[in-house]
């Protein structure tokens, strides 16, 4: 990643992508779907290899991943190495005390792919206590269905913390018995309400902790950091901003130093991009759940700015192909991002 050009050499392209159960040939990921055949596999990663290969970007977040090999070979597909992979809960490493080896169980997991250097890999299992709240006819909900990871890198010797997410969807959550056998009926509109509510308390347990633990990593620091994944709903829905709290900068400007910004939003460039941005179809809509958030050392107004977003590109041409064409159902979004020398 060199560059004789010093004013280009400090630059980096990060982007996220839900890989829509990107699993190895011949394994069951879940029950009721049908493992992939090599055929099946192969197709998966030349296409999602076309996609982001057009990205070009230097960190990936990706999620929907159960399989660390399968993300591997994308990653080398792309031009990485396969070290430049981090995704523990789906890793194919039989002494891996999450999954000895078998890769992520029940649900899939998020990932990072990066060419820069890993300084400190960890995860958010815990919901933090402060954001478990009792889910109805659940209780408490401490733990996140799908942790989100934490990676920090050196950027041309500039640390920076990565963040990525894959929250709880709105998908109507029913209760099962423990053989997963449903205990309500789903037809029932009243029930499907209060299931709806279920996950919607999920969703919002997850952004509070994520947000609590975004607090303790930007709270009177200068260390930079991108939060970016598939959050499952729009960038101004109550969830994502209980993550950002962009809003509050608008009344006490000391929550910059806190606060996440919309990248799409504080672009240098192509600012009119996010008027005709999406990244995912939702019953006929399109909307943008996959976001890329970064923290006030990227803002180009702040006296603490180290960088800035030069712009952001919504890569979802393929969202309109035939659904059976279709390797991933989320857009792409990335991020050129520009350090100060």
């Amino acid at each position: 990643m060199t560059n004789n050009n010093e004013s280009n050499h400090k630059q980096f392209y990060i982007a996220t992508a839900n890989l829509l159960n990107f699993a190895n040939p011949n394994r069951l990921y879940y029950p009721n779907a049908p493992a992939y055949t090599n055929h099946e596999y192969e197709h998966k990663l030349r296409g999602i290899t076309y996609l982001l290969s057009k990205a070009h970007a230097d960190i990936i977040a990706v999620q929907e991943v159960w399989d660390s090999e399968a993300l591997e070979a994308l990653a080398v597909s792309l031009g990485f190495k396969p070290e430049h992979v981090v995704i523990p809960l789906a890793s194919n490493d039989s002494v891996n005390s999450y999954t000895q080896g078998n890769g992520a169980q029940n649900t899939p997991a998020v990932g990072i792919i990066s060419r820069f250097a890993h300084l400190e890999t960890s995860l958010l299992e815990e919901i933090v206590p402060k954001a478990v709240i009792d889910i109805p006819d659940v209780g408490p909900y401490q733990r996140f269905n799908r942790p989100p990871l934490v990676l920090r890198v050196d950027a041309f010797g500039q640390p920076i913390t990565i963040i990525t997410a894959h929250l709880k969807s709105k998908r109507a959550f029913f209760l099962r018995d423990e053989a997963g056998n449903l205990l309500e009926d789903m037809d029932d509109p009243n029930i499907r309400i209060r299931a709806k509510l279920r996950s919607l308390c999920m969703r919002a347990a997850e952004a509070a902790s994520i947000r609590l633990s975004i607090i303790d990593r930007l709270q009177h620091t200068r260390e930079p950091l991108i939060l970016l994944g598939d959050m499952n709903d729009v960038t101004e829905s109550v969830t994502t901003q209980l993550m950002t709290e962009t809003g509050e900068v608008n009344y006490d400007k000391s929550m910059r130093d806190v606060a996440l910004f919309d990248a799409a939003r504080i672009q240098a460039r192509y600012g009119w991009m996010k008027d005709v941005a999406y990244t995912h179809i939702y019953q006929g809509m399109p909307e943008v759940i996959d976001q890329l958030f970064v923290s006030e050392e990227f803002l180009p107004d702040s006296k603490f700015s180290l960088g800035q977003v030069e712009r952001v590109d919504y890569f979802n041409d393929h969202l309109k192909w035939d659904y059976a064409d279709r390797v991933i159902d989320h857009g792409i979004i990335r991020a050129k991002i520009k350090l100060h020398n």
